[in-house]
């Protein structure tokens, strides 16, 4: 059986959807060495192309169209579920305007929003995700975009919102909010990316019909979330796109990769987007 590296991050969403592959619960055409870490890491090692099946930012894709593929199932997609613009003080985003803005990485689709968002005019600060709330309570940056359980948890630190970017997409597009995507190599050929779409929507079946039983494999590596926050987690980011993005999800996809390709004035990849 051929083994592939696959990556994917510790959140619970990832964590709920791949826990059927990490503990071999279900058929898996090939031997998975798995790699968990923070997306932008993935983002980058999917970027070098050193992962064959890997969870990436859906900005980031663009940058890897030439060898990888992207699977329907397995993703980060939604309403109601995108990054926010924090602050110590309550602010608008015209009050930040020149402000010094930590994001969880310059490839990520959070990073993505707010250039596309174009208010700020000022630093951006690529932090790692868990250290931006911290960084904006202590004063270290003056706002920052916050992603996965900082939705719920940024009150706790005495941060404000002062922009939802998620919610600014919805009225800007009226499509759901590409966050993540799952991409393949493309050289693994298209017969065993199907097979691979397959096993991932297979998993998330599987971790549906048996929450419990899914749950200290997300719960070990929730880097100390509560289980109310996990849950939360959980329902915001899987969902119908996650078993298939579909039409509305592919036209999601293309529209926010059509408006990053104008932010860097180049053309779009001639390269398929998704494997069929």
């Amino acid at each position: 059986m051929k083994t592939l590296t696959l990556g994917y991050s510790p959140c619970p969403n990832d964590t709920f959807i791949f826990r059927a592959i990490a503990e071999k619960k279900i058929s898996i055409p090939f031997s998975p060495d798995i790699l968990l870490a923070d997306v932008e890491m993935l983002n980058r090692r999917a970027a070098e192309g050193s992962l064959d099946i890997s969870k990436i930012s859906a900005s980031a894709a663009l940058s890897i169209l030439d060898r990888y593929w992207l699977l329907r199932a397995g993703g980060a997609m939604g309403r109601g579920c995108g990054p926010l613009v924090v602050s110590a003080r309550p602010a608008k985003m015209e009050d930040l305007r020149n402000a010094t803005i930590a994001t969880p990485g310059d490839m990520t689709t959070a990073s993505l929003l707010l250039r596309l968002e174009s208010t700020h005019r000022g630093r951006r600060v690529p932090m790692r995700f868990d250290r931006i709330m911290p960084a904006v309570a202590s004063g270290e940056v003056d706002a920052g975009v916050i992603i996965h359980e900082g939705r719920w948890t940024y009150k706790a630190y005495g941060l404000h919102e002062a922009l939802d970017l998620g919610r600014w997409w919805e009225r800007q597009t009226s499509l759901p909010l590409p966050l993540g995507a799952i991409a393949m190599r493309r050289e693994l050929g298209r017969d065993l990316a199907a097979s691979v779409e397959e096993t991932i929507r297979e998993s998330l079946r599987f971790s549906m019909k048996d929450r419990d039983g899914a749950w200290p494999y997300i719960e070990k590596n929730a880097q100390e979330m509560t289980p109310e926050v996990i849950g939360l987690h959980i329902d915001a980011f899987v969902n119908e796109y996650s078993l298939d993005a579909g039409l509305e999800g592919e036209k999601a996809m293309r529209t926010l990769l059509e408006a990053a390709r104008g932010l860097e004035n180049r053309p779009f990849p001639k390269h398929d987007l998704f494997w069929s």
